[in-house]
């Protein structure tokens, strides 16, 4: 019997620090209004200056662990998804990893910023199905805090830290629960619209996040709908029978657009942008996990999960959790 990748736990974790648009007000030419308008997003956390993406990574897991029922112990693959890691290197999962206390297994990053989580949970879904691992954590975190002009109203408004992990086990169970289907793409010549201005090889320096706002808006209604169709088209499973839609949480207006342009119900889109503004890789699953906790997502639903991110990426995979 072929094995599938089952999602068995999910966890979450945001710093504590509250940013909120008045607040930001005071630092640029902005208003709360002007930013709810443009974005939906109300309040975004940040971190606190000795917390690295890892220990938000690590947070995240332990709680992701706890829900799946596992420990270190069964964990033989770690996969961070992350545009802010700790250090240049090692990989931010190695220090996960070593902090969790996993002794056995693979761990390693992976870049494909706002869609990385994605691309994490196909790359860890292609590790299980072949048996290469058991059981693995993948995990979006971010501290993009650290890489936004404060002085770009246009950017410093939409972006947040945070962390989300889910388990995933190989299973040989006979049943529908797993990831079904997964979709990705990138095309390197859009890179421009969405970037970080520094990088150790280029610039030898961090830099900061540069983006240009409506090419990507565009960019994104058209292409995270086009993936969500292929993901669903891959698995003969039509769009109207998913039951939850877990976006990418960038701007309201992006969620309602693609909602617009598929024709899907709003009620059924998962939205966290008001309170955690943009995080990035940490987006989806920060999204899922709440609604996981609060009973909309429950065992056996469908569940289509979808982003577009700097690359230009995007992607989506569609999970019966």
């Amino acid at each position: 019997m072929a094995l599938r990748s089952v999602l068995t736990g999910v966890g979450s974790y945001l710093p504590e620090r509250v940013l909120s648009n008045a607040e930001l007000a005071k630092r640029v030419d902005t208003s709360d209004e002007w930013i709810t308008e443009r974005t939906g997003i109300r309040e975004r956390r940040i971190a606190a200056d000795d917390q690295r993406t890892s220990d938000l990574a690590c947070e995240a897991s332990v709680k992701a662990l706890e829900a799946a029922g596992r420990d270190a112990k069964d964990i033989d693959l770690i996969i961070v998804a992350t545009a802010t890691p700790d250090l240049t290197f090692p990989a931010t999962a190695a220090r996960v990893q070593a902090e969790l206390g996993v002794s056995q297994g693979a761990a390693f990053d992976l870049q494909a910023v706002c869609s990385g989580f994605v691309f994490a949970l196909a790359t860890a879904d292609n590790f299980l199905a072949r048996g290469q691992a058991k059981a693995a954590l993948v995990i979006g975190a971010e501290t993009f805090s650290r890489i936004v002009d404060w002085e770009d109203r246009g950017t410093c408004v939409l972006f947040g830290d945070g962390a989300g992990a889910v388990v995933l086990e190989a299973s040989e169970e006979d049943g529908d629960r797993g990831v079904i289907s997964t979709f990705l793409r990138t095309d390197g010549r859009m890179h421009d619209l969405l970037y970080v201005d520094g990088g150790p090889s280029q610039t030898q320096s961090v830099g900061k996040l540069r983006m240009v706002g409506n090419a990507v808006f565009r960019q994104a209604v058209e292409h995270i709908s086009g993936a969500m169709l292929e993901a669903c088209a891959r698995a003969g499973i039509p769009l109207d029978e998913v039951d939850w839609f877990v976006p990418h949480q960038a701007n309201q207006r992006i969620l309602d657009g693609v909602a617009r342009k598929l024709g899907i119900d709003v009620d059924k889109v998962v939205s966290t942008v008001a309170v955690h503004g943009n995080t990035s890789a940490a987006s989806v699953p920060l999204a899922l996990d709440v609604a996981t906790r609060d009973g909309r997502i429950k065992k056996g639903d469908l569940v289509l999960m979808e982003a577009l991110g700097g690359g230009l990426t995007w992607g989506a995979a569609l999970v019966r959790v």
